[in-house]
């Protein structure tokens, strides 16, 4: 069964894990959020397709919830010994990938290029695609002013309330090649428990994405990022309350007006009314661990079988 997943930030890659266990990773594309990308100390570093990459290559620190495990500092130490810019906390090994991407790029890879050659380097078989190889980039406007995405959120500590997310370059962004096909010839499509604006909002700000979405075939399945009205991790929550109104699995399923036929929220979330359209699955979805991770990716399956 062919699926196309829609993934942006540690959730998504924490889910990715789960669905790789109950799906042949072959048949799955994933479509990864690049609005978060940077260009720092000369290296271009994609952190969502990053996620995925360790994550489902068995890289990730689980611990800190992002990164490398087994990581060292002693490059950053030596940036920030000399006055550069040590906020963005690379490591040592996550600097040997971002050189490698960096050198591609320079020498006229895409980043769709740069990427199916670091999935094959990590012997992965699924399809990761960049959303665009287009610049495009989040911004949010904040009573402080408005920040690029990475300085907002890693340097300053995501403490800014958020009155608006824009998506520069979205105007004349295209999808990478093979987008719109994954999500066209998809039997399932899914959205993983990611922030509804920071990190799905940039894939569907390329509006040919969004139109291939809108007219699937496919059953769309999202599954909500809160539980009990709460973030796991990071500032969901309260970007939900300040754009949208509040926490409710309604506020998410209202994220993706059209889009989706299904959501998959938390059991501390139910009773929920969700808007006529799309059908409700309550089940459990902390993935504390692996089996919780392939239980919320089995109800997802799932939820998609009943839309069907």
């Amino acid at each position: 069964m062919k699926i196309a997943v829609l993934s942006g930030g540690v959730g998504g890659a924490r889910f990715l894990r789960g669905l790789t266990s109950v799906v042949d990773s072959r048949e799955m594309t994933i479509i990864g959020n690049v609005a978060d990308d940077l260009e720092i100390l000369g290296l271009h570093v994609s952190p969502d397709l990053d996620s995925v990459l360790y994550a489902l290559a068995g890289l990730s620190d689980e611990e800190r919830g992002w990164g490398r495990a087994d990581e060292s500092w002693n490059a950053l130490a030596t940036v920030a010994e000399l006055s550069g810019d040590a906020w963005f906390k690379l490591g040592d090994r996550d600097i040997g990938l971002h050189l490698v991407r960096t050198q591609m790029l320079s020498e006229g890879a895409t980043l769709t290029e740069a990427t199916a050659r670091l999935v094959a380097a990590y012997g992965l078989g699924f399809e990761l695609l960049p959303a665009t190889n287009d610049p495009l980039r989040t911004f949010l406007e904040t009573a402080a002013g408005t920040f690029p995405f990475q300085t907002w959120f890693v340097e300053r500590g995501h403490r800014d309330e958020v009155d608006a997310v824009h998506y520069a370059g979205a105007p004349d962004a295209t999808p990478s090649p093979g987008v719109v096909e994954a999500i066209a010839g998809a039997a399932l499509i899914v959205i993983t428990p990611s922030n509804p604006y920071v990190s799905i909002g940039p894939i569907l700000a390329v509006s040919a994405i969004r139109d291939a979405l809108a007219a699937r075939d496919a059953p769309c399945v999202a599954v909500s990022p809160l539980i009990g009205g709460q973030a796991v991790k990071g500032p969901a929550d309260r970007m939900l309350t300040r754009l949208a109104g509040g926490t409710t699995p309604a506020h998410v399923a209202g994220c993706y007006p059209g889009l989706i036929d299904a959501l998959v929220y938390d059991e501390a979330d139910a009773p929920a009314e969700l808007p006529q359209d799309v059908r409700g699955l309550v089940t459990r979805t902390l993935m504390s661990d692996d089996g919780a991770r392939r239980r919320l990716a089995q109800a997802v399956l799932d939820a998609g079988a009943a839309v069907t």
